[in-house]
């Protein structure tokens, strides 16, 4: 009996693909870079999974009839287009929980980071230019201990880096569109609305998942609503901020910085704005990005793979309507 075929669109460590390989026909993509959208359309035609990251469109597809199962090794899926994939009876998965702590961490480096004017003073140092003690050298910054967090979006990586602020002695607002009180009871979290807290925080940290309704969350008029004091912090997804409304926010000097890890388009042009800015913090989307955790991103998506071409229930379904619809 012929194994399964899967296909990766990324190098992996050789332990994954050990582990698929014992169970299934593995190909894959072999190099760092994406893998090309032909590539990619000539690879899937006769597998019946993929693991990887890429975009997966209604056309894409319907390019590869045998396909039963998307692996995105990622917690967001907006990459993929989950109602078609749900349509054509495709399950889609994806890998939460194991990544959080790893993002936290980001999110709340990118908080230190602009606060302190960390990469303001590095440049300073590297370009030789550090000559005297005071003055302007000193690099003046604004304190994270005892401010006020507003965090939009109190999901997993939204928890997780309120209870990071909680070391620093800082005051959590959170707005989302569910309440948790359960952390309001046990934290001291406090839930407020859109307004309150983008007037009353001096960090704001985005974490919400990139859907119909959050895209643009953040603009003209929210931007408009924080104290000129106040830093925007985003590792969530690019779009969930417009890009320029931010910008013009910055230039103006109505809100004082910015920390990203994300971006509209990614990779974002070289001649982004937001490049240029010594108040902003830009990093190229690497929240989840340590070994340990990307490793445990792939084992997670690898135990997808093998689960539903063994015929058993995905671990982490990411369209779980689609489970109802394979068993008619």
């Amino acid at each position: 009996m012929s194994k399964p075929k899967v296909f990766i669109t990324r190098p992996v460590a050789d332990s994954t693909l050990a582990r698929l390989s014992a169970q299934c026909e593995v190909s894959f993509w072999p190099k760092e870079s994406r893998c090309p959208a032909e590539v990619l359309e000539e690879s899937v035609t006769d597998v019946e999974a993929v693991l990887g990251t890429d975009r997966w469109t209604a056309g894409l597809m319907d390019k590869s009839p045998k396909l039963r199962l998307i692996a995105n090794v990622g917690v967001g899926f907006d990459n993929v287009d989950a109602v078609a994939a749900t349509q054509r009876g495709i399950i889609v998965t994806n890998t939460p929980d194991v990544l959080t702590d790893t993002t936290a961490d980001l999110a709340f480096t990118l908080l230190l980071n602009v606060a302190r004017r960390i990469g303001e003073a590095e440049r300073f140092m590297r370009a030789g230019e550090w000559t005297m003690l005071g003055g302007p050298a000193t690099f003046l910054g604004t304190n994270v201990h005892h401010a006020t967090l507003g965090i939009i979006g109190l999901g997993r990586i939204g928890a997780a880096v309120a209870h990071r602020a909680l070391g620093f002695h800082m005051k959590v607002l959170y707005y989302d569109t569910v309440r948790r009180e359960q952390l309001e009871k046990e934290f001291g979290y406090q839930y407020v609305d859109m307004d309150t807290l983008l007037g009353e925080a001096d960090f704001v940290s985005v974490h919400m998942p990139l859907m119909p309704e959050t895209r643009g969350l953040i603009g003209d008029a929210q931007l408009a609503k924080m104290k000129p004091t106040a830093f925007l912090i985003n590792a969530a997804r690019g779009p969930v901020v417009e890009e320029r409304a931010l910008i013009s926010a910055l230039r103006e000097g109505r809100i004082a910085g910015a920390g990203l890890d994300v971006f509209e388009k990614e990779p974002t042009p070289t001649n982004n704005p937001l490049l240029k800015m010594d108040n902003v913090v830009v990093l190229p989307h690497i929240g989840s990005a340590t070994v340990a955790t990307r490793q445990a991103m792939l084992d997670l998506a690898a135990g997808n793979v093998l689960a539903v071409l063994s015929g058993k229930p995905p671990i982490t379904p990411a369209n779980p309507d689609v489970l109802s619809r394979l068993k008619k």
